[in-house]
């Protein structure tokens, strides 16, 4: 029989909680899904590459991936990127195209952010 289990993480599970509060709030589903997709265990959380991010955004769009962002491929615009966690190098690859990084919490209090895209 396979055992569910869930986040276990304090600070995950606070913001999971914010998450699925604000997307009641604004009556925005982005937030409530990214809650579902960030509650789940550490190896079915979402990875993903620069190059996804390159192939499936324009310039200047708002990408939330509920995992981590990984440096392999090449980023050649400007992206806005949201996500648990960032490695080292695909951060200074995103900075270095022009982009911008956000926590998904600090994404979530921005109300300027429109069109958002999950991506994982």
């Amino acid at each position: 029989m396979k055992v569910k289990t869930k986040a276990t993480n304090p600070d995950l599970i606070s913001l999971i909680v914010e998450l699925k509060s604000e997307s009641f709030k604004s009556k925005k589903p982005v937030w409530k899904a990214v809650a579902k997709l960030l509650d789940k265990p550490t190896r079915s959380r979402r990875v993903v590459n620069i190059s996804r991010i390159n192939r499936n955004t324009k310039e200047k769009d708002v990408v939330i991936v509920p995992g981590k962002v990984l440096a392999s491929g090449e980023l050649d615009h400007p992206v806005t990127i949201a996500a648990l966690s960032f490695s080292k190098q695909a951060e200074e690859k995103i900075k270095k195209a022009g982009g911008e990084i956000l926590t998904i919490r600090d994404a979530m209090k921005d109300k300027h952010l429109k069109n958002i895209k999950i991506i994982g």
